[in-house]
């Protein structure tokens, strides 16, 4: 398909070409040419963001609005963003090799369902609520905007992680810097045309375009006053270190290493078709991926078995044919990392057991790596502790239940995880068990009505839901005039 170019950031209500005069190339991961160029912020284009951000909350324009005013506002977005879902779709497909039928149903789709489920939870949100004090009388408990945010986003899943930030941050009355990942500008230029189109306030929404200078320079501005990343757990260490000093508020999405845990008593022809989903989600380039899968000794051999003959049916290949259920790596890099550790497990002890190094047959051009399977793997190989990023499996096998959730648990990520059992019961205690942000049982899904994030080296903080809103305001308790019937504590 063709992709449109850009020429122009967004900033203060404007589109103005980039001062630094640079442009970005827009490589397409199927056939490695140049599908598009857009424009690359220098210092000059972020300062400028910044600044319109700071004065667009600093003149009260858009926080001193009623929430049912930015509702509104935000309302019209959604009608905007909703007539331009095909084109962001194919457009995400071209920038990151999603298969087109995952980037219609979840990538574009994803992101007009998070507008709507936070349209849905604005309304009672407790924006300014009345408490009764120890004392008599009540305080008014108010939730007020962050501020400026900084929302610094990576290139696998673009528009649901901005929107995750985006939306929030508006219907708090926040303004906002966005910064998409390199590789993926375009959806999130379109993007900006539909705020353009829905008349938000000159200065609430600003983008810029670029890597990891200009997104270091946004985390550093002592104007921003909240930064909101999805990313590596490397960079968000480096981000939350730097927020730290400042005391900033921070969020941070990061990396997952999560486990499927399949008991005896599972339906493997069904386990088999969620896992295709919960553990090679967007050709495994997704942070909630199960890619260990552990199996009792008792039955690993079936679990293997079934697991490899259910990746062997996954067409790989154009992301554009609606078929295709595993396309390219985003970048060579990612296919050379993929690679990498693909060769480090086969050193480790591992057996492939399908896959394995080198292209997928027929796919001479392109970032493809082969959906590859691990069997034989154990939970301290490296494969089993690290974040690849790609279609790569481990069946790890586990001895008892207590061993399964221990394993599960046997790692410095916590983001997500599920079990399969025709036992809802036993179920449900394996989850309360097992320390990770998200949990399903005989599924795996995420649901914008509901908190997402990690423990441990997942993360910081939590986004969609009542508390995914929350992260974007500041709480204010006002007291009110001491009373004659009123005591006092300090009295």
């Amino acid at each position: 398909m063709t992709v449109r170019s850009f020429d122009r950031l967004f900033i203060g209500g404007e589109w103005r070409a980039p001062l630094s005069g640079a442009r970005l190339d827009v490589i397409s991961p199927h056939t490695e040419g140049v599908i598009a160029t857009a424009p690359r912020s220098g210092p000059a284009d972020v300062d400028a963001a910044v600044a319109a951000a700071r004065a667009a909350f600093d003149s009260g324009v858009w926080p001193g609005t009623d929430p049912a005013a930015r509702m509104e506002a935000v309302g019209r977005l959604a009608q905007s963003y909703g007539k331009r879902l095909g084109e962001l779709g194919e457009v995400i497909s071209a920038e990151n090799g999603s298969p087109i039928t995952f980037a219609n149903l979840a990538q574009a789709g994803g992101g007009f369902a998070v507008i709507s489920a936070f349209l849905q939870i604005a309304p009672s949100f407790p924006w300014e609520s009345q408490r009764p004090l120890m004392v008599g009388g009540e305080a008014t408990v108010r939730h007020e905007p962050v501020g400026v945010v900084a929302a610094i986003t990576a290139w696998n899943v673009p528009q649901m992680l901005i929107m995750a930030k985006l939306v929030p941050a508006l219907l708090s009355g926040s303004t906002v810097v966005l910064k998409p990942a390199p590789e993926t500008p375009l959806d999130a230029l379109v993007l900006m045309e539909c705020i353009e189109e829905a008349g938000f306030p000159a200065g609430v929404v600003n983008l810029v375009v670029g890597g990891r200078e200009e997104g270091e320079q946004l985390v550093r501005d002592p104007r921003v006053d909240k930064v909101a990343f999805t990313g590596s757990t490397a960079a968000g260490q480096i981000i939350g270190g730097i927020c730290g000093q400042q005391l900033k508020r921070c969020s941070l999405e990061l990396g997952g290493k999560s486990a499927a845990i399949v008991l005896d008593d599972a339906d493997l022809a069904a386990t088999t078709q969620g896992l295709k989903f919960a553990s090679l989600l967007n050709s495994g380039q997704a942070c909630i991926n199960q890619t260990r899968i552990l199996a009792s000794r008792a039955n690993y051999d079936a679990v293997v078995e079934a697991v490899v003959e259910s990746v062997r049916q996954m067409k790989v290949g154009d992301p554009s044919d609606p078929a295709t259920e595993v396309g390219p790596m985003v970048a060579q890099r990612q296919q050379e990392r993929v690679d990498g550790y693909i060769a480090l497990g086969e050193q480790e002890g591992a057996k492939v057991a399908i896959g394995g190094r080198g292209r997928p047959s027929g796919l001479d051009r392109g970032w493809y790596v082969q959906p590859t399977v691990f069997a034989g793997a154990t939970n301290e190989m490296r494969i089993s502790r690290e974040e690849i990023f790609g279609p790569v499996l481990s069946v790890i096998p586990y001895t008892d239940v207590d061993e399964a959730v221990q394993l599960a648990n046997d790692s410095d990520f916590g983001l997500a995880g599920s079990v399969w059992t025709a036992d809802v019961e036993a179920g449900n205690d394996i989850a309360r068990r097992v320390r990770t942000g998200t949990f399903g049982i005989n599924n795996y899904t995420a649901d914008f009505f509901a908190p997402f994030g990690g423990f441990k080296n997942s993360g910081l903080g939590r986004e969609y839901g009542p508390e995914g809103l929350s992260a974007y305001t500041e709480i204010k308790t006002i007291y009110p005039p001491p009373s004659p019937e009123a005591g006092s504590l300090f009295a």
